[in-house]
């Protein structure tokens, strides 16, 4: 069944191009792009490099044609990102060993944001999410479950975004962002069966957390995060559809990523 929604949504794409109509699928709709721009203003854990872009080449060559070519260098887990459960779980699956299908899925937007703008240390918790279902329905198995905290507002000012704009080790106590809460997580592993978890903050587990328990939780069971996700105000509750496709790092326990929304109208 995954398959052939998968199948309808890249028939979509094609159709989007072509004008033509694919059986079944609401070929009238958009694309959101749900992802940060890569450049100097990225937004970094704090105890990580910025995003470096070193130019090779920009002009026109001795034969006179022109040619762009760039060098960038990035931690793994900086802007739009998939951590890989083997980022908080040893023998579970890294970047390049994730199934396309589990980062392609339905979405499940769970708005906190009105609570998140009174506490930023806010953690979305289990009546948050049968508080979701009372509402839409059951979370589907294989759904993206994104997580609304309207932080993604505040990008790319670090002190608005992450509490404080200070790099270096001194600075993970001044973190200050929302997350899921550890319960939370063993609800939707335990429960539910999400492809995918992501939020519009720099980590699935609050700024104050310590033991990143959710993180553990939820890559115990090969369920990656994506982090830093952009434009979470855009997307409806149910509805849209998430392709999030990382770079295929071997062995990595990150990586960038592009996630895009399919929106039906």
């Amino acid at each position: 069944m995954r398959l052939v929604v998968l199948l309808s949504v890249l028939c979509a794409v094609a159709c989007a191009h072509t004008g033509s109509a694919g059986p079944g699928f609401p070929t009238r709709g958009r694309w959101i792009d749900m992802s940060h721009t890569y450049d100097a203003s990225t937004i970094y854990w704090p105890t990580s490099d910025p995003f470096e872009l070193e130019v090779v080449s920009h002009g026109y060559t001795d034969q006179g044609f022109f040619y762009a070519a760039n060098a960038f260098r990035t931690a793994e887990h900086g802007g739009t990102h998939l951590d890989a459960p083997i980022h908080f779980a040893e023998g579970k699956r890294a970047v390049d060993e994730l199934p396309i299908d589990q980062l392609i899925g339905p979405a499940v937007v769970v708005d906190v944001s009105a609570q998140a703008a009174q506490n930023a240390d806010y953690q979305v918790s289990v009546t948050d999410l049968q508080a979701w279902e009372a509402e839409h329905g059951r979370i589907p198995d294989g759904a993206i479950v994104l997580l609304h905290t309207g932080f993604g507002k505040r990008w790319p000012d670090a002190a608005s975004y992450l509490g404080t704009a200070e790099r270096g080790a001194d600075a993970l106590a001044k973190l200050h962002f929302p997350g899921l809460h550890a319960e939370a997580a063993r609800w939707l592993t335990r429960e539910r069966a999400p492809g995918a978890l992501g939020l519009d903050t720099a980590s699935i587990d609050r700024g104050q957390t310590t033991k990143f328990e959710s993180h553990v939780e939820l890559f115990l069971h090969d369920v990656p995060a994506i982090e830093n996700v952009a434009n979470l105000h855009l997307l409806p509750p149910t509805g849209a559809w998430i392709v999030a496709l990382p770079m295929k790092i071997g062995d990595g326990s990150g990586a960038p990523v592009r996630v895009a929304a399919w929106l039906p109208e």
